[in-house]
């Protein structure tokens, strides 16, 4: 299991295909930064509850300076039929190997139901302009996360 991010640790690059098979690459974006969030799979309920409550809370993130990436190990046809049904307006990116949730320390082992297995864990990083972690949270909930979210960067006013 990777390691991981703490405050202040420099987040990894990556590059990786969005639900478009266009090439998105993290880079400092010169808002207040950018909030990378890992889901398990598009189109299930949790997952789909998640995304589009960063949907519909897009706008406060956004008039606050902040990109927001969703990434999964979906392929890329998976992730355009999500943002396609679910209206999404945000990239959703595709990590089929996983090897960005494994560099942001997003995948490793996994409990459920008494069986123990490697996935996925829901997982948000922000991250500054300058390419530093702000904050970095782990097993998170679907439901409620964002709403969190926004009072832990002060969204709401």
């Amino acid at each position: 299991m990777a390691e991981r991010l703490l405050t202040g640790a420099v987040a990894p690059g990556f590059t990786l295909k969005d639900s478009a098979g266009q090439d998105v690459t993290l880079a400092p974006n010169g808002g207040a930064g950018t909030i990378v969030y890992f889901y398990p799979a598009a189109a299930t309920p949790g997952c789909t509850k998640q995304a589009c409550d960063f949907r519909d809370n897009l706008a406060s993130f956004t008039s606050a300076g902040y990109t927001v990436l969703g990434i999964s190990p979906d392929s890329v046809d998976k992730l355009a039929s999500f943002a396609a049904k679910e209206e999404l307006t945000f990239p959703l990116l595709s990590d089929e190997d996983h090897a960005v949730a494994e560099a942001y320390g997003a995948w490793g082992e996994k409990k459920n139901y008494g069986r123990t297995y490697e996935g996925l864990i829901r997982s948000t990083v922000v991250i500054n302009p300058d390419g530093t972690v702000a904050l970095a949270q782990y097993n998170v909930r679907a439901t409620g996360h964002v709403e969190k979210l926004r009072r832990d960067l002060k969204l709401d006013t």
